[in-house]
């Protein structure tokens, strides 16, 4: 099968937390002939997937290597502490970071927060993933710091979250390989950066093409048309309405003969 027989398709990688279903459903929209496939990707390996060239593109967590991977930061999601729901913090709206001081702090392998140093007391080990870290904070282990999306994903009825005022918040963005800017790869650009359908962003602009006369027209015959409406009828017909019919109505034929016997003096009588 050669390059020209494949049909053309785009495959977009996502992390944990990131919803891609809006930008999906604009996709499906505008170009319902290149199929769109979804691959669900641990945020530490979304950027190998990537420079492997396993995706076309990725919705990812920052920072990633921008010597080989381009990026545009979509959004900024606020941290929170994830907590049982009798725990203190769930009695406050917002807490610091100086709050949690005393709280055993678990730290994922997979953290997405790139502390140099967790705050409060570290736990005695790392949780493998963040949902191992979720399942020892409702039991009580500790807490742990994500973005709030991680926190949504990773909802339980017995734990809850608040915001923190003070702590490293992690940016969301679009990357791709940068030696693979492809026309497929703008035009998902487009879409997350909300361009319209029309836009022409990316894409090559048709040149305007003149305009042709219309069929039957001829510039030229334009002052001669001019001159035959606003010029003289024709002679004969003008001179008919002019000449001997008006005068015969005007003139000594009909007031000839008949007329002269009329200004004659009466004949008296015998």
């Amino acid at each position: 099968m050669t390059g020209s027989d494949v049909s053309p398709s785009f495959r977009l990688a996502y992390v944990p937390g990131v919803t891609p279903a809006k930008w999906v459903r604009i996709w499906n929209e505008r170009l319902p002939d290149v199929p769109l496939t979804l691959m669900a990707t641990p945020a530490d390996e979304a950027s190998d997937l990537l420079r492997d060239r396993g995706a076309d593109a990725g919705l990812v967590r920052l920072p990633v290597d921008r010597t080989v991977l381009s990026a545009i930061p979509l959004y900024t999601e606020t941290t929170v502490v994830v907590v049982p729901k009798d725990h203190i913090v769930a009695a406050v709206e917002e807490v610091s970071l100086a709050d949690l001081a005393d709280e055993t702090v678990l730290h994922p392998l997979d953290d997405t927060l790139g502390w140099e140093q967790p705050p409060g007391q570290p736990a005695f080990e790392r949780p493998a993933t963040t949902a191992d870290a979720v399942e020892l904070v409702a039991a009580g282990i500790g807490v742990l710091l994500v973005p709030q999306s991680l926190a949504r994903l990773h909802h339980r009825k017995d734990l809850t979250y608040r915001p923190l005022t003070d702590a490293p918040e992690s940016q969301v963005a679009l990357s791709w390989p940068e030696d693979e800017t492809t026309d497929l790869v703008e035009e998902f650009i487009g879409i997350v950066r909300g361009r319209t359908v029309n836009s022409s962003r990316g894409r090559t602009k048709t040149p305007p093409q003149p305009k042709k006369p219309a069929a039957g027209k001829n510039p030229r015959s334009g002052g001669a048309k001019a001159g035959a409406k606003g010029g003289a009828k024709p002679g004969p017909k003008g001179v008919a309405k002019g000449g001997p019919k008006g005068g015969a109505k005007g003139g000594a034929a009909k007031g000839g003969p008949k007329g002269g016997a009329k200004r004659g003096k009466p004949r008296r009588k015998p």
